[in-house]
């Protein structure tokens, strides 16, 4: 692996956004965390299937997630559900405003996960689905599903 390469190990995936939501574009974020939430996240201990990010006073931060208390933490116990500051650039952040103000719009982790060393987010500026939509999406699923399963069948015979 050349140093140009990045490690990356998935901590937690959000499933759920990619059903709910018309995925319109991702950015990466780096994520300000206390020390024992870092060990805790790096565990997997990270939950972030129903939280959303805003863009406040010109700060970007990231609602609803979860990180459970590290268990081996002597001091510094936070919040399991703080509100934690999302790291952007000014530009982007500006961005991303000015995008949000558009109706309908939505930030939302996809996934939470560790790039050289550092805990990063992986956010989506989506757009919600319609019940049509989805169901529109789980029959494609099974029809995808029943194709490969046929050809699996197929092949198996030769």
């Amino acid at each position: 692996m050349s140093e140009k390469q990045s490690k990356i190990k998935v901590l937690t995936v959000n499933k759920k956004a990619r059903y709910n939501y018309e995925i319109l574009e991702t950015i990466e974020a780096g994520i300000e965390l206390k020390g024992s939430e870092v060990k805790s996240a790096k565990q997997g201990h990270i939950n972030i299937r129903d939280s959303f990010a805003i863009i406040d006073k010109g700060e970007a931060f990231l609602l609803n997630s979860h990180i459970s208390p590290y268990e081996h933490a002597t001091y510094d116990r936070t919040d399991p559900y703080r509100r934690r500051k999302l790291l952007l650039h000014r530009r982007e952040i500006d961005r991303l405003q000015g995008k949000l103000k558009t109706k309908g719009l939505t930030l939302v982790p996809l996934k939470v996960y560790v790039k050289n060393g550092k805990i990063k987010v992986e956010l989506a500026l989506v757009k919600g689905k319609k019940k049509y939509d989805k169901r529109r999406a789980i029959i494609e699923k099974d029809i995808q599903r029943e194709m490969e399963r046929e050809i699996k069948e197929f092949k198996n015979k030769r």
